[in-house]
């Protein structure tokens, strides 16, 4: 995902005059912005840090769904709204099974050793960004057994 898609539809809600719609990507457009500064390419973003940033942003709004309470409806609706909006920039991540078809493909002589700790340590340098850590966990774990 690049930057400039983010902020071209920013100021289409804008026109649109879709306030919550254009708060969410709002915050995206932020956090991209903070977290290319703290890098110092602050011109430049590269798309893996965008789509790092979206599903860092995306953990945190499901995270803020999960903990409010169920009295606060009209939050809840405006959190969900949010998280539906971040999901829809969010890259596709990998699934389980496809995780393991990679895990047998390319670690086959880790997993022999089955030492969790060692091979979460390699496939999450590897896999980052491109699946979920639970996913992967879940899957090292079974394949351990």
């Amino acid at each position: 995902m690049e930057l400039s898609i983010l902020q071209k539809d920013m100021i289409a809600a804008m026109k649109a005059k879709d306030k919550p719609r254009k708060d969410a990507i709002s915050s995206l457009v932020s956090a991209v912005k903070k977290a290319g500064i703290d890098a110092g390419c602050r011109d430049d973003i590269p798309s893996e840090m965008v789509d790092k940033v979206i599903l860092k942003e995306m953990k945190t709004v499901k995270e803020q769904i999960d903990t409010c309470p169920d009295e606060r409806a009209e939050l809840k609706a405006e959190y969900q709204f949010r998280y539906d909006v971040i999901a829809s920039y969010a890259p596709q991540l990998m699934s389980a099974d496809e995780v393991k078809a990679v895990l047998q493909e390319k670690f086959a002589d880790l997993l022999a050793t089955k030492n969790k700790g060692m091979i979460m340590k390699t496939v999450m340098a590897e896999l980052k960004g491109k699946a979920d850590g639970k996913v992967i966990n879940q899957v090292v774990a079974e394949l351990c057994k």
